[in-house]
């Protein structure tokens, strides 16, 4: 090995710059984390190395078992977390500890300034690393990948870059496998040369670590001080609430506290161990496009992936370990996709996960609302997705409706009116909106209860037909709708002996005025005040949809229909005013289209109209 060659200097990525400027100037007030960063990435190096030992079982030969050590030394003020994992390469090196190589960092970046305490991000994030420079002026990091002659030191004092060169004779021979992470501290982190301070923080956040954590005092025998137990193997009996909330830190790198917590084991076909959580707080890369799932699959205690997809992607949230004792040690990656066992724990899994959910929402309401709030939007893919299991998230789901919020549809249906045989629903872009939206006036007339969607995805799962309970759901803005056989909530609403214009001369005229910009012209059983609305016809998409779906170049909005309300004086003056038939028309439309969320075709046509009509009223 080379020993004298020059070290290269290199620079930071922006980000990682920006992200140790932050560091360095105290952004956080739990400075611990540091430590369980940097152990948890000890970790993962420890598993990767068990996982390509089994096609190659010489990389464990060169070396120690993998585990973990942490060594102080209080003479020169270094922390030294070292592992006897897979090591590192220069180019990763570079690629690792250089760049941020992972989607999210910028939202990162802008919520850490905002945030008054950042802690909680770190886990979120991913860049547990640069957290050391929180308590250390310089770091130097020295590697072996395994099965490598190669020895590689990155160093850097958290500025604009670090210096990677080849490691001296005497750091290549204390390392042999891994990596060594030396920190220099600064004078105001000396604490964490104490040995009390550094089992404190191994107790609360790495305990449930598999690999064995070792404390290497100036004095004395190494001693471990973790309990490297898997704690999914062990029985609920002998947990204990802080257990789990323990085990979910480390396991999903996150700092909330669980909402709901599911320990079983499988026996009987196959065998296999279940520790999953559903978080408090929503993670950064919940929406991203992969919708890649973090369970992680074990077998037999070794770790295999961690996007195995165990679960739909519609509950990526959930995070914890499957230990499977059937698998065979070696499957690839590739064979994870089709292998039938794990087709099986995983279509047995998706049920207990969402009876557990349903049985929290009915004992523990509270703790339910915490998971829906966060991720009832990513629960309602699974209506668009999961047709066997549509039924089971209906009841699951929550909504919010023109009587309240966190409804569930058997609420819903249990309050129906009298004759009423339908669920209903508007889709929109704000529960302000909608509520305000004339399509509802017939419908609070009566006292139906009305579901009101404002997420992306529910103009996506509606558009399917569903039931629940026997009952059909029916959008305001699609279609038919009568509400003939429901009696009114106030007779003071009937309004069936106020005069109506004439419906066929009313329509032809409206009809002539507006060509093709509708499909056609009717009269509304929606409406009691408004003058007009749009609407879809029954074998059309919902008019929400189709908005999306064009703003994202996937369609084209079809005709819409316009229905009005007889009843109203501008419907009404239609018949009787010819010289203004056209512009009430036009009229009628645009309001429609502005109700609707939608720009008028011409707003400036739009707005002469109207200001020629306001003048016309105040006699001008």
């Amino acid at each position: 090995m080379t020993t004298t060659a020059a070290a290269e200097s290199q620079p930071f990525q922006a980000e990682v710059a920006e992200l140790l400027h932050l560091m360095v100037h105290s952004v956080y007030s739990e400075t611990d984390i540091f430590l369980r960063e940097l152990i948890s990435n000890a970790s993962d190096a420890c598993d990767k190395l068990r996982y390509e030992a089994i096609a190659n079982p010489g990389l464990i030969t060169d070396g120690a078992p993998p585990e973990i050590r942490i060594v102080p030394n209080k003479a020169a003020d270094t922390l030294s977390v070292v592992d006897t994992g897979i090591g590192m390469e220069r180019q990763e090196l570079i690629d690792n500890l250089g760049t941020i190589a992972r989607s999210g960092t910028k939202s990162f970046l802008s919520k850490l300034t905002e945030a008054k305490d950042g802690a909680n991000l770190i886990g979120q994030f991913g860049v547990g690393f640069y957290a050391a420079f929180m308590v250390a002026d310089k770091i130097v990091v020295t590697s072996r990948r395994a099965g490598s002659d190669e020895v590689w030191v990155w160093s850097s004092e958290g500025g604009s870059g670090f210096e990677i060169a080849p490691a001296s004779e005497e750091a290549a021979k204390r390392v042999a496998r891994g990596t060594e992470i030396v920190l220099h501290l600064k004078k105001d982190a000396a604490k964490y040369l104490e040995a009390y301070e550094i089992e404190r923080i191994v107790r609360e956040y790495s305990d449930n670590i598999q690999f064995p954590i070792l404390l290497v005092p100036e004095e004395g025998e190494p001693r471990q001080i973790n309990s490297a137990s898997a704690l999914w193997q062990r029985a609920k009996s002998e947990l204990k609430p802080e257990d789990y909330t323990q085990a979910y830190k480390q396991i999903a790198g996150a700092f909330d506290e669980p909402a709901m917590t599911l320990h079983y084991r499988a026996e009987g076909r196959q065998s296999y161990a279940v520790l999953l959580f559903a978080p408090s707080q929503k993670p950064f890369d919940l929406f991203q496009v992969e919708r890649k799932g973090k369970v992680k699959l074990y077998v037999r205690r070794v770790f295999i992936a961690d996007d195995a997809e165990l679960l739909p992607a519609y509950l990526r949230f959930i995070r914890g370990v499957i230990d499977s004792e059937d698998l065979p040690l070696n499957i690839s990656r590739e064979m994870l996709q089709n292998n039938p066992q794990l087709a099986q724990i995983r279509k047995a899994v998706t049920s207990r996960v969402i009876g557990e959910l349903e049985q929290l929402g009915d004992k523990e309401p509270e703790a339910f609302t915490k998971i829906w709030d966060a991720f009832g939007p990513v629960i309602k893919e699974g209506l668009w997705e999961d047709f066997e299991r549509r039924e089971k998230l209906l009841a699951l789901a929550r909504f919010t409706t023109t009587s309240g919020e966190k409804r569930s549809l058997k609420q819903i249906v249990d309050d129906f009116k009298p004759n009423q045989t339908e669920i209903y629903y508007l889709v929109g872009d704000s529960v302000e909106r909608l509520k305000s939206n004339p399509k509802l006036e017939s419908a609070r007339a009566r006292g139906i209860e009305v579901l009101l969607l404002t997420d992306p995805v529910d103009a996506f799962w509606t558009s399917t037909p569903l039931e629940f309970g026997g009952k059909p759901l029916k959008s305001l803005s699609q279609g038919d709708v009568d509400f003939g056989l429901i009696p009114l909530a106030d007779d003071k609403d009937d309004k069936k002996d106020e005069p109506a214009a004439d419906a066929a001369t009313t329509i032809a005229v409206i009809k002539d005025a507006l060509g093709e910009r509708v499909s056609d012209v009717r009269a509304s059983q929606r409406l009691t005040a408004s003058a007009s609305c749009l609407v879809a016809g029954g074998d059309a998409r919902d008019r929400a949809l189709e908005r999306l779906l064009a703003q994202q170049n996937r369609g084209e909005i079809t005709k819409p229909i316009l229905e009005i309300n007889l009843r109203h004086p501008l419907v009404a003056a239609l018949a009787t005013d010819t010289a203004q038939a056209k512009d009430l028309s036009l009229l009628l439309f645009e309001q429609a289209q502005i109700l609707d969320g939608e720009m008028p075709d011409d707003p400036a046509a739009f707005a002469s109209r109207l200001n020629q009509l306001v003048l016309r009223g105040l006699g001008k």
